[in-house]
């Protein structure tokens, strides 16, 4: 089961990107110090057990069966809905613009969804790395999550630093949603040009006149140019959104995911190094610690709207410092966040990393930050108030 790839495929190396992990061997998932097939303590792992427990429930209702009482028991937000018009997983006989997939996603669940299948989700142990899982949606029987590692047969590779995690690409879709990936395929993250990304996706909230490959379908494969997108408010006119939680695929969540994605598997390749070869430490807070300050971000050149709600309700959890200011605080006008330094920090696989190495990071963006003008300076004393960092 391919479930980041629910968003679009394989992470293909078509950007600028860090070389360490990438050109190092990766540990194995069966060393101890990693222990990936053990039992988990992820956020769905955990939920199974309140539903063992009897302290949890789920409630299936006739729009998207468990779907919005797994989004609540997880805490992902309705608001994080981003959708995929390409068939790119085992579901992929279901998938098509007028019926795509839909995903949400808080910093540590991600949940993805399509009318007549089953749900898929990804969730980060703060150890292991990213744990698959699917939902069967049928009322008749006790809701289970079913741990499913063939998944890792695409989630483990290079194009995910050698880890279980996910993988993120934009490719030119075909009239009926499959990826003609013949025509190329970009990997995407935060460094990633705007016009190059959401080939394959759905996106709204993007402002008139910039360029980027959603919302567009090859119709004649001799031609596959890419062509200016037109701007979608809503999803009510491209299939059946009566069937769906939400009208959007928010731009301001997909550039939040596009960063939160990769950063997700580079903190899991850091650990599982640092766990396994403890020598590895420095080189690899140098890799890790430049992604968090959004080294080589893409520029934004005209202001997003926050249409949807995603934007109010992330930048809304915090924490904050004495001053009110929070990492998660976005700027949506020339670049994604105000202040350069991701709230990734705050995640539980970052927090769970060795004290080392997770110092050797805190190290080096306190120092590096305030060389980066005022957002920096404040993303400095964010982080100190925060995390009571010295």
């Amino acid at each position: 089961m391919r479930i980041l790839a629910i968003i679009t495929g394989v992470f293909l190396a078509a950007i600028v990107t860090f070389a360490d992990f990438a050109d190092t061997f990766p540990p194995s998932p069966a060393d101890p110090a990693i222990d990936y097939y053990g039992p988990s303590v992820d956020p769905v792992a955990k939920l199974a057990a309140r539903l063992a427990a009897g302290s949890a429930k789920l409630a299936y209702t006739s729009r998207g069966g468990y779907l919005k009482s797994l989004l609540e028991a997880l805490n992902v937000p309705v608001e994080s809905q981003i959708v995929v018009q390409t068939r790119t997983s085992l579901q992929a006989a279901l998938i098509s613009p007028t019926n795509p997939r839909s995903i949400f996603f808080n910093d540590s669940v991600a949940v993805g969804w399509m009318y007549g299948g089953f749900i898929e989700i990804a969730a980060q142990d703060p150890k292991r790395g990213t744990i698959f899982y699917k939902l069967a949606q049928d009322p008749g029987r006790p809701p289970r999550f079913d741990r499913d590692n063939a998944c890792l047969a695409c989630h483990r590779s290079d194009t995910s630093l050698g880890t279980p995690g996910p993988i993120v690409r934009s490719v030119r879709p075909g009239a009926d949603g499959e990826p003609l990936v013949i025509y190329g395929a970009d990997a995407i993250d935060h460094r990633t040009p705007i016009e190059q990304r959401w080939g394959g996706w759905y996106v709204t909230g993007a402002p008139g006149g910039i360029r980027h490959m959603g919302n567009l379908r090859v119709t004649d494969r001799d031609q596959p140019e890419v062509v200016n997108s037109i701007p979608v408010r809503s999803l009510e006119a491209e299939f059946p959104v009566d069937r769906y939680l939400s009208p959007y695929s928010d731009a301001a969540a997909l550039m939040v995911f596009d960063h939160q994605m990769y950063a997700t598997g580079l903190i899991t390749r850091y650990g599982w190094d640092v766990r396994t070869k403890p020598a590895s430490i420095e080189d690899g807070a140098k890799e890790v610690a430049a992604y968090l300050m959004f080294t080589g971000e893409a520029k934004l050149t005209v202001r997003f709207p926050a249409g949807s709600g995603f934007a109010a309700k992330f930048s809304a959890q915090g924490p904050r410092d004495s001053k009110g200011r929070s990492l998660r605080q976005l700027n949506l006008d020339t670049r994604l966040f105000e202040f350069p330094c991701s709230y990734m920090v705050y995640s539980d696989a970052f927090q769970a990393l060795p004290d080392a190495a997770k110092n050797a990071v805190y190290k080096r963006l306190l120092a590096e930050l305030p060389t980066k003008g005022d957002p920096g300076i404040a993303a400095a004393e964010i982080l100190r108030g925060t995390l009571r960092l010295p």
